[in-house]
């Protein structure tokens, strides 16, 4: 046995307060190191049967063969005699097994140099599943870190254990990541690799919306509000449809807060980013006029019936066309997001013009099919005095004929 004392078990100690690695692990990456160190060294590739055994109480480890006790030994490696075996212990008998102490002399340094490498080794391994088995359960949720750097338009995020990366895509335009400032992301992802895990966090993710209402505001999280979606453009604007499951709580106030409190202390999160709060409806036309707000909305006509395809024309006064639109499109992109319909807004005045525009083709049409059967109706005529005129031609002939018939006749007699 090689006495270690207590230090190994005061740093396995230190090690599972400071990276979260069980002492356990620790001790059994020891064990095993010392297997390896006396196959190398006694040039043992295969030895089923031999472990390492480290006694806590005195300190000492040691290597140890597992023998089976039998009658005739025909394998000196794996099999010891009762005789042999009763030297070890006296209660031994046929068939059981006893471990000897192999422990080479003068073993000390080679199993310190080649348990290093192995220990090591261990500690990183499982310092790797530690942080990869804590952040897939943080995965889809919200944390909070210190930015550390930007590299290639990545923002490196400290957060906790490991670095995270968040890319250009997920950060959002137009905003100065400082280093040093504290920064609330989400994270997207977790990939394992032979370092550290990835994480990749986000900035920008419509989901950092919902966890800072369900932080800010009681009745989410209690369940009593819900919210149906989210559409944003990070650093812009959000449209939020909420519900409420209970008749006498008003889901738009709710989130709201008194005074404002509650959308305030969000926006400000946000860098103040727009927010617009709209009631969710299982009716989809009550829906879409909610979600064109701030806009005011004339009518709504479902397109189709398809369920496939979600078609809606919304018709808005003229003044209120380019509050429905918004700059760039972005009000009704975001409400077709919302809600999940294609929305096509038009003013008043543009569905005045269709209508005049229709009933105008419609006029021009009706005018040519009249005309048309005008000259129908006189060609008919035409064809029919011809054919009237062809039989008086053809019954003057027959009768001249007759007549001539006769005057042939009374000449002859």
């Amino acid at each position: 046995m090689i006495k270690i004392g207590t230090a190994l078990f005061e740093a396995c100690e230190e090690l599972e307060r400071e990276r979260g690695i069980s002492k356990d692990v620790l001790i059994a990456s020891l064990c095993d190191a010392m297997v390896a160190a006396y196959k190398k060294h006694m040039h043992v590739k295969e030895a089923a049967n031999i472990e390492a055994i480290l006694d806590e109480q005195t300190g000492e480890i040691g290597v140890f063969s597992t023998k089976l006790v039998v009658k005739n030994v025909e394998d000196p490696d794996t099999q010891i005699s009762l005789e042999d075996a009763k030297e070890i212990d006296d209660e031994v008998e046929i068939d059981d097994e006893v471990k000897i102490e192999v422990t080479p002399d003068q073993f000390g340094r080679i199993a310190a140099q080649s348990a290093k490498q192995v220990i090591t080794q261990r500690i990183r391994d499982a310092e790797r599943n530690n942080i990869l088995n804590e952040f897939l359960e943080k995965k889809g949720t919200l944390t909070t870190g210190i930015i550390q750097r930007v590299e290639n338009r990545n923002v490196i995020v400290n957060i906790g254990k490991t670095d995270a990366i968040m890319p250009q895509k997920e950060q959002i335009p137009r905003e100065y990541y400082k280093p040093g400032n504290r920064i609330r992301v989400f994270v997207l992802n977790v990939k394992e690799t032979n370092r550290l895990p990835q994480v990749i966090v986000s900035h920008a993710h419509a989901e950092i919306v919902r966890e800072l209402f369900e932080l800010e505001v009681p009745e989410i999280e209690d369940g009593i509000v819900e919210i149906k979606s989210i559409a944003r453009e990070a650093g812009f604007r959000t449209k939020l449809a909420v519900w409420s499951n209970d008749p006498e709580v008003d889901s738009v106030g709710a989130c709201i807060g008194p005074r404002g409190s509650r959308i305030q202390t969000i926006v400000g999160e946000l860098k103040n980013e727009k927010i617009d709060i709209v009631r969710w409806s299982p009716d989809p036309v009550e829906f879409i006029v909610n979600a064109i707000s701030p806009a005011r909305v004339v009518s709504v006509d479902i397109m189709t019936d398809d369920e496939d395809r979600k078609d809606a024309l919304v018709v808005v006064p003229d003044d209120q066309l380019s509050l429905a639109i918004g700059r760039e499109g972005q009000n009704v992109r975001l409400a077709h997001r919302l809600t999940g319909w294609k929305i096509d807004i038009k003013s008043v005045s543009q569905m005045e013009d269709e209508e005049a525009r229709k009933t105008s083709n419609f006029e021009y049409n009706d005018d040519e099919e009249s005309e048309e059967s005008a000259i129908d109706s006189e060609e008919i005529q035409e064809e029919i005095e011809e054919e009237m005129n062809q039989q008086a031609l053809d019954e003057e002939d027959l009768q001249q004929e007759e007549v001539e018939e006769e005057n042939s006749e009374e000449t002859e007699e």
